[in-house]
């Protein structure tokens, strides 16, 4: 009698030791689980500094920003690509910064206009041109967009508007100093660059 109810305690003792080892498990992998969810959590969001000086803790998803992000990109670097002076360096220095923010393709663009003597006609006609973002429609599932503006083209004898229409594809890169939004265009290129208006000035 007295050996059967030793071994029904080691018995006993076993299926503790068991059972806490098996909780033991569980639990550390739950714990695990939750802090990898929170750490994963923590990287999509990013906190905002004022001037360099921390304030209270304020977090926003990028997700949730980054079609304005894409937006901003793209606004900006047709403004840089389009948008230009009668200044060689002018020209020169919104270009550079252009090339930062889209692929091979944009290049090449720049590559046929410079060998087209485009933007030697803008020197010596002294056109300024400015370009003016209608709507920038995105697809975010593709990362593809569509851009749609108009050029307005002021040289001496004449003022002309033109429509302006680009596609291209977005790609998520790492921030940098020419490239804050982390955003690069790809696939590049124009579907439409037409004259709406061609307004001639009085030259007397």
């Amino acid at each position: 009698m007295i050996i059967k109810n030793i071994e029904a305690k080691i018995r006993l003792a076993t299926w503790v030791a068991f059972g806490s080892f098996i909780t033991s498990i569980i639990l550390c992998v739950v714990c695990s689980s939750y802090a990898y969810r929170q750490v994963t959590d923590a990287r999509k969001s990013i906190y905002i500094l004022n001037n360099n000086i921390p304030l209270q803790a304020t977090q926003t998803n990028m997700q949730m920003n980054r079609p304005a992000e894409y937006r901003a990109d793209i606004d900006l670097f047709h403004s840089l690509f389009f948008s230009l002076t009668p200044d060689d360096k002018f020209i020169e220095y919104q270009l550079k910064k252009a090339m930062y923010l889209v692929d091979q393709s944009g290049v090449d663009q720049y590559d046929n206009l410079k060998e087209n003597g485009y933007f030697n006609s803008v020197l010596s006609s002294s056109s300024v041109i400015t370009l003016q973002t209608d709507s920038v429609s995105l697809d975010i599932g593709k990362h593809y967009f569509r851009y749609y503006g108009r050029l307005k083209i002021d040289r001496r004898s004449s003022t002309v508007v033109r429509s302006l229409i680009t596609e291209g594809y977005l790609k998520d890169i790492p921030r940098s100093d020419n490239n804050p939004h982390g955003v690069l265009i790809t696939n590049w290129k124009t579907l439409e660059n037409k004259d709406l208006e061609n307004v001639q000035k009085n030259t007397f």
